[in-house]
């Protein structure tokens, strides 16, 4: 009798199996999952971004065309086996996760086809030569021999990736020539102050370190005379086209909306931003302004105390569940060898495999001349916690990468990830969190207003709407932000398209999810339980969730 009930509740939960093909099915896109996460590890581009870091094995990157061959070859067969398997039949979670792949693979067809950088972006090749270097370096030193020799390999990898993305590179936009040409002002001189500071906390010689970095900076520099030449016969249009940026919308973000939704969307937001920022000022207009910190260290040290705070806050209101082994969100001295690279993002989210670390973000001495958010940051280090630690994105990767589920603990597309950081900043401050702090909320409802304008900024760049230095110019007016950091998010949308909107778009999708999971449970409906859901299966784009958590209907049918 218990067998018979064993087999019923099987036959309950998943009806496959009464045809002889869940298990078999699922086994394959476990097995098809396993082989796609290896092989990307291997090959799968550096970017910019932090959110999305994989642990990697160690060795030389290849981006010649016979590589990148072998790579389209590669994500054929995989593709093969994907569509051999048919989930219809199997439980919503199941189904889930084989979309999730299918998110996946049209990743890798984005940036292998659809949106080719190697081919059209010599930002491309800046990102695979200087950010390799750049993550292996917010690992805090100092380095064992292994890791040691792994920082040089990336180092002396530099010049062969140059050398193939000369050959690659095809008609590339004047801006974003540019725009690398600008990236590599002074690289020399970086580079070699990097190598100065970064010998004592390695195993390596200094002959053989600054060798290779004299090479590094040789090529560096060849690549940077090369894209001079080509300034002048290269096109000017940056925009990718409607079509290419609705393939990702779609099988990429698994977004259920069209661009002109998505702009509209993120029009009404930077509206509400505008009016609720207006409030909050005429509000505070008596209240005196917010002080920087007064030096690094007590900025490091306000940064953990409060970190403290917002843990007990979660856990107190019912907001969250703080697990024990979650380590924490922690500010540091910036490294002279990461300062004087001057690139890329200098935090250290630490890894699936580094689950007993802190996470680490690099901070430079407090001043005037501090950028947009670390200026606000240095005033108040909470929104950038909330957004970039607890509750945000440290939080929910560290979450996701313990995921019972293996096929959940990689990041697919921004849209969850960033979702979750900026809807936490909001949902922080009606919770109670910044009512000490009056001015803290202008800074909160003025990140909102960032986040709405990102939205234009990328539909308009994608459908050619917008220059890239309209756009720059757009971001320093409305929000308002100082110029650098307009044009870098500008220079990041524009050779990227699909990111910027995530932050906006995702956390729109989270409150729309709450609102019709409070309707549907009425007074069961229980905050905490909702956000341990969301935080935990942080990787999976919110329309997935929505289907598995609502049991709603399956986005794009």
């Amino acid at each position: 009798m218990r067998k018979m009930r064993k087999w019923l509740i099987l036959l309950f939960l998943c009806p496959g199996v009464m045809r002889g093909q869940t298990q078999p099915a699922t086994e394959a896109l476990d097995k098809l999952a396993n082989d796609f996460w290896s092989w990307r590890a291997k090959y799968a581009p550096f970017t910019a971004d932090d959110v999305n870091r994989l642990e990697r094995p160690g060795g030389v990157r290849d981006w010649s065309a016979a590589a990148i061959d072998k790579r389209t070859r590669d994500l054929k067969e995989l593709d093969a086996r994907y569509q051999k398997i048919d989930s219809s039949g199997w439980p919503i979670p199941q189904q889930v996760d084989y979309r999730l792949i299918g998110s996946a693979l049209s990743r890798v067809h984005w940036e292998l086809e659809v949106n080719p950088r190697w081919k059209r972006d010599p930002n491309f090749y800046i990102e695979q030569t200087l950010t390799p270097i750049v993550e292996a370096l917010t690992v805090p030193a100092p380095y064992d021999e292994e890791r040691s020799r792994e920082i040089l390999t990336r180092i002396e990898n530099v010049p062969s990736i140059l050398q193939q993305g000369t050959e690659n590179l095809d008609k590339a936009p004047e801006p974003f020539v540019t725009v690398a040409i600008q990236a590599l002002e002074g690289v020399r001189d970086r580079l070699h102050k990097m190598a100065t500071s970064l010998r004592p906390a390695t195993t390596l010689q200094e002959k053989e370190l600054g060798a290779a970095t004299d090479r590094a900076a040789d090529a560096l520099d060849s690549f940077r005379t090369g894209l001079q030449d080509r300034l002048s016969s290269a096109p000017k249009e940056t925009a990718l086209g409607r079509d290419a940026y609705i393939f990702f919308l779609k099988n990429v973000a698994i977004y259920p909306y069209s661009p002109e939704q998505i702009l509209a969307m993120g029009q009404q937001e930077w509206n509400r931003a505008v009016a609720f920022e207006t409030y909050e000022k005429e509000r505070n207009k008596n209240v005196p302004p917010l002080q920087l910190a007064k030096d690094t260290d007590k900025w490091i040290k306000d940064a953990a105390a409060k970190e403290l705070q917002i843990r007990e806050f979660l856990e107190k209101r019912g907001i969250l569940t703080v697990p024990a082994w979650l380590q924490h969100y922690t500010l540091r001295p910036m490294p002279k060898y990461l300062e004087s690279l001057g690139f890329g993002e200098n935090d250290d989210f630490t890894s699936p495999s580094r689950l007993n670390e802190n996470c680490i973000r690099y901070v430079t001495q407090p001043s005037g001349n501090l950028g947009y958010f670390w200026r606000a940051t240095a005033q108040d280090p909470r929104p950038i916690i909330v957004h970039e630690g607890i509750p945000g994105h440290y939080f929910q990767l560290c979450l996701s990468w313990k995921h019972e589920d293996p096929i959940r603990r990689h990041y697919y597309d921004s849209g969850a990830n960033e979702g979750i950081g900026f809807y936490a900043e909001e949902m922080m401050l009606q919770a109670g969190l910044f009512d000490d702090s009056p001015h803290s909320r202008e800074i909160i409802y003025n990140f909102m207003r960032l986040r709405a304008l990102r939205v234009e900024v990328d539909v308009k760049l994608a459908l050619g709407q917008f220059s890239l230095e309209e756009a720059a110019k757009y971001l320093e007016q409305k929000v308002p932000m100082d110029a650098q950091t307009a044009r870098q998010e500008a220079i990041a949308f524009s050779t990227g398209p699909g990111q910027a909107l995530t932050y906006q778009i995702g956390k729109l999708q989270i409150t729309q999810l709450l609102a019709e999971a409070r309707l549907q449970q009425g007074e069961k409906f229980n905050l905490r339980a909702f956000h341990d859901f969301v935080w935990k299966n942080g990787n999976v784009p919110i329309a997935l969730q929505r289907w598995e958590y609502l049991g709603a209907e399956e986005p794009g049918k």
